[in-house]
């Protein structure tokens, strides 16, 4: 019998995963013959029209080739200049994306808001559509961005987006969704693309793929008719509307048929969760938050993140408080993975 497989030992980010089979032999598909260029083929028509099946209803598409660009687009196009984006204090618009969304949107501002396990808490929210309105010394609250599933691996539930989202659109702001992590929130809450969308009052999308399966491919989704040409001209102007558009779009479409996205984000899901169920058995660890999707958050004693990383895996421990650590699924980790770490973990504590 051949060996096994060594066992994976990076839990950094979703993103060291590779690309889902299905994804990788639709790009080899797309590659035969010619294609119309700027997203004029056959395979962007038919993103679209599997995109208006997923989400029951008409909408815009727009492939980009990162979350970052698929944020700061679609961002720019419902903030004025001197307008300001809502967001929770944690959200990656403002921690991780370099002021992306403030380039694109010509230097629009990000407000952050307080609340528990990066969900933005509604009272705060009430408070900031409030701020100053109509002071032309001050930015005006035009946007809010909600992260869904957020940056903790905690995910809202369908109330608590209609919340906030009426909040938001009772003040005249729009409502935008980070869905870095869209599927792995979907599958959490076993709800439609549509219920968590613009059922509940969301106007933009950042449809996230590339962390799922995809290879540098992601896209924006509007439900929202009259935002068409303004993402068009911004899509173009924030150098996203590639030549060979149909090796993205060809790629979502392909995730998004036969169920492969929420397949590939139930078992990331199911990874952590098992993952969490092992940790909390380990002496001197101790789960912090809420885990609903493929992200982790625990404290360890600093000799264990030291013999962890002195046995190769891989994680991110320096970036948050002392001890804090952060371990994120993937598609591609099995259970014989997290068994992995697990007895590792228990070996460590046990000297």
């Amino acid at each position: 019998m051949p060996d096994s497989p060594a066992p994976l030992r990076g839990y950094l980010s979703d993103n060291a995963a590779g690309g889902a089979p299905e994804i990788l032999a639709a790009v080899t598909a797309a590659s035969s013959g010619l294609a119309a260029p700027y997203g004029n083929d056959e395979h962007s028509r038919a993103l679209v029209a599997k995109v208006a099946d997923v989400f029951e209803r008409p909408a815009d598409v727009f492939a980009v080739g990162t979350g970052s660009a698929a944020n700061g687009i679609a961002i720019a196009a419902l903030t004025p200049p001197w307008g300001s984006v809502l967001g929770h204090r944690t959200a990656h618009i403002d921690t991780d994306e370099a002021g992306a969304p403030e380039f694109f949107a010509d230097g629009a501002k990000i407000v952050g808001l307080d609340g528990a396990d990066s969900r933005i808490d509604p009272d705060a929210l009430r408070a900031a559509v409030a701020r100053r309105r109509g002071d032309v010394h001050s930015v005006q609250p035009s946007v809010l961005s909600i992260t869904q599933a957020t940056e903790s691996g905690s995910v809202y539930g369908l109330d608590e987006i209609r919340e906030l989202s009426r909040i938001a659109h009772d003040a005249g702001l729009r409502v935008h969704m980070d869905g870095a992590r869209f599927a792995n929130a979907l599958v959490a809450l076993d709800v439609t693309a549509a219920e968590m969308t613009w059922r509940s009052g969301i106007d933009v999308l950042s449809f996230g793929a590339t962390k799922n399966g995809a290879l540098t491919a992601d896209a924006i989704i509007s439900f929202d008719p009259a935002l068409r040409t303004e993402l068009s001209y911004r899509h173009k102007r924030g150098g996203q509307l590639t030549s060979k558009m149909r090796f993205q779009t060809a790629q979502l479409h392909a995730y998004l048929t036969d169920d492969l996205w929420l397949r590939n984000a139930r078992h990331a899901n199911a990874m952590a969760a098992r993952l969490r169920e092992g940790l909390a058995q380990a002496p001197g660890v101790r789960i912090l938050g809420d885990l609903a999707a493929n992200i982790l958050f625990c404290h360890f004693p600093e000799d264990l993140i030291a013999g962890l990383l002195d046995r190769g895996y891989g994680f991110y421990h320096d970036r948050w408080a002392p001890g804090t650590v952060r371990l994120v699924t993937s598609f591609v980790h099995r259970e014989n993975d997290i068994d992995d770490l697990l007895a590792a973990v228990a070996d460590l504590t046990r000297r």
